[in-house]
């Protein structure tokens, strides 16, 4: 990766949630995407208003009937959490970046995370934490700028927070800094192709000369879907999970008529027959380990004492009788 980042393993696997309302299924291929954000010697872009973000999930946390919006976050985060299984090892201590209501967390044990620190940049978020098994701190703390010491966590984690990320690969650099050498990083975030059948009826407007501006922000390029029954419902959704658009160019106010516009674009080309239209988030999964010692290294060059060119020689295995 452009990152500077020293990954044992990274690993990059591209899902997808589909379903109509209320069912879901999930479908997985491997995508490695490469991206050179930023670098060494680099300024790291400026397109997201950080500020307007944290506005945003205090005000969708603090919402009545918030959990509501939560399906997307709970479910992708319990498949993160699914991973952390995976990992044959206990983490001791572990940090969860941009955790919302701690969606990860409410999955754990203290068999594999002894005790996990909450970090969000959204105060309410943080108080509307979820409860769980695992004994938990809070960190009000930007995932941009991570403060915390060199070597401290045994497990990073991260569910759909760095999709508004300014400088991406930066924000993976300190998250290796963060780990312990051999410690491992399991995030989750929403790809370049999410809301596209969002997209397209905001791009039809602008190039029809009405106003249009993409209905959530930009997300870094690295799929799930529900139906709902109208455009409205889907922007609402966005904003009760806290993910309306925080570009910097975004627009402050879509009025009455161009929405009902662009809902009649969206119906004509995604619309079901039963008058419900798909909203699809593309979620992309990350697995690497710091490096270490102790990993296991690739043998040296021309140190094989047999050779694959040797198989067709070989009638039956040594010490066959037949």
């Amino acid at each position: 990766m452009s990152s500077g980042l020293r990954w044992g393993v990274l690993r990059a696997v591209d899902c997808g949630l589909v379903g109509p309302a209320g069912r879901w299924s999930w479908s997985c291929s491997s995508r490695v995407p490469v991206r050179a954000a930023s670098g060494p010697g680099r300024s790291p872009v400026n397109v997201f208003d950080r500020r307007m973000k944290k506005r945003q999930k205090n005000w969708a946390a603090a919402l009545e009937d918030g959990h509501q919006y939560d399906y997307l976050r709970a479910e992708v985060g319990s498949r993160v959490a699914d991973r952390i299984y995976d990992v044959s090892r206990s983490f001791p201590l572990s940090l969860d970046i941009g955790c919302g209501k701690s969606h990860i967390a409410e999955h754990l044990n203290q068999d594999v995370v002894q005790r996990m620190l909450l970090s969000d940049v959204s105060e309410e978020s943080l108080r509307r934490r979820r409860g769980g098994h695992v004994p938990t701190h809070r960190v009000l703390a930007d995932e941009e700028f991570l403060p915390f010491k060199e070597n401290t966590f045994d497990l990073v984690v991260s569910s759909l927070s760095l999709h508004c990320i300014n400088d991406l690969p930066g924000a993976l650099r300190q998250i290796q800094q963060v780990l312990k050498p051999d410690g491992v990083f399991i995030g989750a975030m929403v790809g370049g192709h999410s809301l596209y059948d969002c997209a397209a009826p905001s791009s039809w407007l602008r190039r029809s000369g009405r106003e249009g501006s993409p209905p959530t922000s930009p997300p870094s390029r690295p799929s799930a879907t529900w139906a709902t029954c109208s455009l409205r419902p889907v922007r609402h959704a966005d904003g009760g999970m806290g993910e309306s658009n925080c570009a910097w160019n975004r627009r402050a106010l879509l009025h009455r008529d161009t929405v009902l516009a662009a809902a009649a674009v969206y119906q004509e080309m995604y619309g079901h027959a039963d008058g419900s239209v798909p909203a699809t988030f593309q979620i992309l999964h990350m697995i690497g380990w710091k490096p270490h010692n102790s990993q296991a290294k690739p043998a040296k060059r021309g140190s094989a004492t047999a050779s694959f060119g040797d198989l067709s020689q070989i009638s039956r295995p040594a010490g066959s009788k037949n």
